[in-house]
């Protein structure tokens, strides 16, 4: 088999595009190319373009400048029947549609499929029924849509953009209505389509841990261009996410995809001893309480010390790898020594670590271990 049948095609292209309102340009030089069945994510700061984006490449906003093409047909010469064949738009504007239920919005979803009469037929209507189904929501199909929750709306919509059998689907924040259990159901259809249907997702999100999760693309948008365009392993660097969003207060931890508060500032006071990922609740618990702490001995990589780098004021670390050495033992008992606590948050001892019980030892010899504050 040929080598390029393994490389996805190029199904969406901006070619310096620019857009805005009103013939003015808020955004410049937007060069994107998404494959076939790639998921591709906006983030960006509230009111950096993101909608404004969505909204030119779906012909909602005209184009200020360069062009959008799908398929290497340019969008502008694609007819209304033909693009609604091929994209589906889930946008964050409050449709108001009266007397329909949400059976009826799902089913206008078919409407590009039928006849001049809009006549439903029987294969159509199971599409909407296996549509709601998708997105759990069967109970909802007779009540009217202008009755149900933002997050009912939210689900309806998708159903309609499922029901569509799009090409390509585009959502602006759809998750902002959703509780927790339906924004994993939400992105995992979006990824079933995406990686099953080779269907292709372009959308916006708030919560930047589920963009790192979820995407094969990220885009990042602020000011007047695209910041950066790539990988989330590209993306997602503590130092470029701070930038991004202006973050001044607090971190973003890449590695966890976990956004943490600031750690809290002042003299040490407790030194927290943990393996195994024992200590981080030790941590935030110490950090919402405002009390300034140490923790160790870690090494770099494991949870603790991935969480402890953002929250703790120090850090007592050793090579990875490497045993517990008798100077780390030394730097821990320095700082315990400056401490008025020692928080034994659980430490399992194994051949490289097993020092760490002499360092119990002193701590309970000089009063100061306890497992609480």
């Amino acid at each position: 088999m040929n080598e390029n049948s393994f490389t996805p095609k190029t199904y969406l292209r901006t070619d310096h595009l620019a857009v805005g309102y009103q013939g003015k340009a808020l955004i410049s030089d937007i060069c994107l190319d998404i494959k076939e069945g790639e998921i591709v994510t906006l983030i960006g700061p509230n009111g950096a373009g993101k909608s404004t984006i969505l909204k030119s490449i779906t012909r909602q906003l005209r184009l200020i400048r360069g062009s959008v093409s799908i398929t290497e047909a340019d969008l502008s010469r694609i007819s209304h029947k033909e693009l609604s064949t091929k994209m589906a738009v889930v946008l964050t504007e409050r449709m108001k549609p009266e007397l329909m239920t949400c059976h009826d919005i799902v089913a206008t979803g078919r409407y590009p499929y039928t006849g001049r009469l809009g006549m439903l037929t029987r294969e159509d209507e199971e599409k909407v029924d296996s549509a709601m189904e998708a997105v759990h929501a069967q109970e909802l199909g007779n009540r009217d849509f202008n009755a149900i929750s933002d997050g009912q709306r939210q689900r309806v919509l998708l159903a309609r953009a499922i029901c569509q059998e799009p090409e390509i689907i585009i959502l602006d924040e759809p998750t902002s209505f959703l509780d927790i259990r339906h924004k994993l159901e939400l992105l995992s259809i979006l990824r079933g389509m995406a990686k099953e249907k080779n269907i292709t997702v372009v959308m916006s999100l708030h919560e930047i841990d589920l963009a790192q999760k979820i995407s094969d693309k990220i885009i990042c948008v602020k000011g007047d261009h695209i910041a950066r365009y790539g990988t989330p392993e590209e993306i997602f660097e503590e130092d470029a996410i701070r930038e991004l969003y202006g973050i001044e207060k607090g971190y973003f931890d890449p590695c966890m995809g976990s956004l943490e508060l600031p750690r809290p500032e002042g003299e040490i006071r407790v030194f927290v001893l943990s393996t195994d990922g024992n200590g981080v609740n030790v941590y935030r618990l110490l950090q919402k309480q405002g009390i300034p702490f140490a923790a160790g001995i870690l090494y770099p990589g494991e949870i603790d010390y991935q969480v402890a780098r953002l929250l703790a004021m120090e850090i007592v670390q050793e090579k990875p790898h490497e045993n517990v050495s008798e100077e780390s033992i030394r730097r821990a008992k320095e700082v315990i020594g400056r401490c008025e606590y020692v928080w034994n948050a659980g430490i399992v001892l194994g051949s490289t670590n097993e020092r760490l019980n002499g360092l119990l030892a002193y701590a309970r010899e000089t009063g100061k271990l306890t497992e609480r504050i």
